[in-house]
């Protein structure tokens, strides 16, 4: 028989845990947090690495990408415990770029798959859950009695191929849930009789989205989650010319609920009319692939259809210049900061009004002009503010106090125009600097100087 080891013993995890005990499998618990849910005739590991030591087979049930990078190469490194031969049965929902950086950081010696699973809790205690496999067939016929105790089986492709159904399939479901609750807060302010209108929708095909439509109690699958998947299905399946329009409306809906405060509670929690409504005002953003600006200043705002993107800097954690002297390498790690943060958005180059770069040199410009003129960057402009970079090179505050020489890296502002909404693929895992202590630049002169809104350069 198979030794097992099942990392992530949270509100699915653990049930889909006791599934498999209760099924005759023999199983070694862990969990990333103190206080796990029990799984009952199954011991508990001190250590991820401990847990799969001796292993067979290794289910990861974790929360999101970066947790899972954690666990497997991070603090917890259990992925160098695994012993070769053993087979990796990836279920978290992370999408298949996530998936791919696994296998890429995975021994060669260590198989994998990707199985995330449609359910929630009650079939996941019933084994009633639809597995969604990504991987190639000898790894799958390893894991399939094991994944066939928690549910119907389904392989859809290689690897990847499960991760990406899995945001596909949430990528409708949860926006049909929002414009359905949407729908019924319209319903109420205007009269119409909520019953009534649910009775009509569930006949005309939308019974499962509307059978269900007050909130409840219990957390089954949390708004933080949801709004978790619609951003990995913005990132993972968003490409040039294809629209994730709603999805992204959707996604922005639960950010909204989630800054007020209901991201722990359960999906349906957006059934109650007094969920927030989202307005026109200006909204910041400060997506978590960049790293985290200072006091109020904001990598972003958005305001109505206009996405104003604040100065971006070739800094380091610590405040110290990237590629100091040489423009080349500065302007590459601008437009990735600048990347990341469209496609938090739901956007790319391609929306791009105008692009405005501050350098200590004219000529420094060269690199941005070309990236940004390149035919994927086609719509972007390139601008150029000597005094601001005289400004700059003379001296300007930095973090701590601190005053930068004439070395000022190259710094890019740019302003989008939310017309279409479409992502680029997903870039590498690293984190990008932003210049700290200056207001956004959608106040005042600085914006208008800018920015050129309403029209295409």
């Amino acid at each position: 028989m198979n030794v097992i080891a099942f990392l992530g013993l949270g509100r699915m995890g653990a049930r889909m845990a006791a599934r498999l005990v209760a099924a005759g499998h023999d199983l070694t618990v862990w969990n990333r947090t103190s206080r796990p849910l029990a799984v009952p005739g199954a011991p508990v590991a001190p250590s991820a690495a401990a847990a799969v030591a001796d292993a067979d087979l290794v289910i990861t049930m974790l929360s999101d990408p970066p947790a899972v990078t954690d666990v497997l190469f991070g603090q917890h490194d259990a992925a160098a415990a695994m012993p070769p031969g053993a087979l990796l049965i990836e279920m978290s929902t992370i999408g298949p770029h996530a998936i791919a950086d696994v296998r890429r950081r995975l021994p060669e010696s260590i198989g994998l798959i990707d199985a995330p699973v449609l359910g929630s809790l009650e079939p996941a205690e019933s084994g009633s859950l639809l597995v969604l496999v990504g991987g190639v067939q000898s790894d799958l016929s390893r894991a399939e009695k094991l994944l066939a105790a928690l549910g119907e089986v389904s392989h859809f492709g290689p690897l990847g191929s499960g991760a990406a159904m899995k945001l596909a399939v949430m990528g409708v479901m949860v926006p049909v849930r929002v414009l359905v609750a949407e729908t019924l807060a319209a319903a109420d302010a205007n009269g119409i009789d909520r019953a009534s209108l649910l009775d009509i929708l569930g006949s005309r095909g939308l019974a499962s989205f509307t059978a269900h439509t007050a909130p409840v109690r219990e957390t089954r699958y949390s708004l933080a989650d949801a709004a978790k998947d619609l951003s990995l299905a913005q990132q993972d399946l968003g490409r040039p010319g294809v629209e994730l329009g709603m999805l992204a409306e959707a996604g922005a809906q639960l950010a909204d609920a989630e800054r007020a405060g209901l991201d722990g509670r359960d999906l349906s929690a957006i059934y109650d009319r007094r969920l927030p409504v989202r307005t026109a005002h200006i909204q910041k953003i400060n997506p978590a692939t960049v790293l985290a600006p200072a006091g109020q200043y904001s990598h972003a705002v958005r305001a109505g259809g206009l996405l104003f993107v604040s100065g971006q800097a070739a800094l380091d954690e610590s405040g110290n210049v990237i590629g100091e002297g040489d423009i080349d390498v500065q302007s590459e790690f601008v437009f990735d900061c600048l990347e990341r943060i469209l496609a938090d958005q739901g956007a790319t180059f391609d929306d791009v009004v105008s692009i405005s770069h501050l350098s200590h040199r004219h000529d420094d410009a060269l690199p941005l002009r070309r990236r940004a003129q390149a035919p994927h960057h086609r719509q972007a402009a390139i601008e150029h503010d000597s005094r601001s970079a005289e400004a700059l090179s003379a001296g300007s505050p930095a973090r701590g106090g601190r005053r930068r020489s004439a070395s000022w890296p190259a710094t890019v502002e740019a302003l989008v125009e939310m017309r279409r909404i479409s992502c680029p693929r997903s870039a590498a895992p690293t984190r990008c600097g932003a210049r700290q202590g200056t207001a956004p630049s959608i106040n005042g002169q600085r914006a208008t100087r800018h920015a050129v809104a309403g029209q295409r350069p």
